[in-house]
């Protein structure tokens, strides 16, 4: 990491800790720059974990009502809010997902727009809907390292912080995940030449 992104991460990381001070206090304002500043990125993971917006949402609003209710615990200096929410959001997830397995109420899926594209737009379409269901399939702490490493761009470190596991294990994890993803993918890529 260049000493400029070390910096403003720092700088990050001290103004998160100066709101969430202001936040112990009870300051509606401080919460809604926290707020503005994190409810984006949040969603973002929860709508690529789980794939409903409306769902995607209440998660995002999940994580930040328990940094309002857990103010009064936080430590400054552990990786900021950011990386907690992160965290939050990514295991609120993964509960959602592992509950989804065990419900039976299948929804009907929506009907499909059936108006012919042009065959490079096609191919285009059909890549991206395999890419979303190969990453849809993957185990839900695989899907979690894809959506952390290559849609929300964060380093391994700070995935692996998020997902509160060890360098070795998350760089393995991530392996089996593209893996996973190549030979899903490989097949649809081959017959699109």
């Amino acid at each position: 990491m260049t000493e400029a992104k070390s910096a403003a991460r720092r700088d990050d990381a001290d103004s998160d800790d100066a709101l969430m001070a202001r936040v112990r206090a009870r300051d509606a304002a401080a919460f809604r720059q926290l707020v503005d500043a994190h409810v984006r990125p949040l969603h973002r993971i929860a709508y690529r974990m789980i794939g409903d917006a409306t769902e995607a949402e209440d998660l995002a609003q999940e994580a930040l009502l328990r940094l309002w209710r857990d103010a009064a615990k936080w430590q400054d200096g552990h990786g900021g809010v950011g990386a907690w929410l992160k965290r939050v959001v990514v295991n609120l997830c993964l509960d959602r997902l592992r509950r989804r397995r065990f419900s039976s109420d299948a929804e009907v899926p929506e009907r499909v727009d059936e108006t012919p594209l042009p065959p490079q737009e096609m191919d285009t379409a059909r890549l991206r809907a395999a890419t979303v269901a190969a990453i849809a399939a993957l185990p839900d702490r695989q899907r979690a390292a894809i959506v952390l490493t290559y849609y929300e761009e964060v380093s391994n470190q700070v995935a692996a912080e998020t997902m509160d596991m060890n360098i070795k294990a998350f760089e393995s994890l991530l392996l089996r995940a593209r893996t996973s993803l190549r030979a899903a993918l490989t097949p649809i890529k081959e017959a699109a030449q």
